[in-house]
């Protein structure tokens, strides 16, 4: 991820694939729901929201980050696009391991 095109965008909103009432992380930029973990394609850079394509982007995947991090990787449902975004502290741990074990 290109740093200099990183737009912080701490915000809260309601899931439009499962439904929950997600709220603002405070630490660092909310980009996906943290009960199912499905973001919508509104970046083309992290928070920029230029993205037209609007299509959920259902995770598939986990993988290890830089450091101790983890990244959440998304494909887009409309556009096919693959995404990733860090792993929040209060992601859906079990819904992680589910995707880490490809059960899904």
């Amino acid at each position: 991820m290109d740093t200099k095109k990183f737009s912080m965008i701490d915000e809260g909103f309601t899931c439009q694939v499962c439904g929950s009432k997600v709220k603002p992380l405070s630490y660092t930029a909310r980009d996906h729901c943290p009960n199912c973990l499905s973001s919508i394609h509104i970046d083309i850079y992290p928070g920029d929201r230029a993205c037209t394509c609007l299509g959920i982007l259902e995770p598939i995947d986990v993988e290890k980050g830089k450091k101790d991090t983890w990244k959440i990787v998304y494909r887009c449902s409309k556009c096919g696009e693959i995404k990733k975004n860090k792993m929040a502290l209060d992601d859906n741990y079990d819904l992680i391991l589910k995707i880490m074990s490809k059960d899904v």
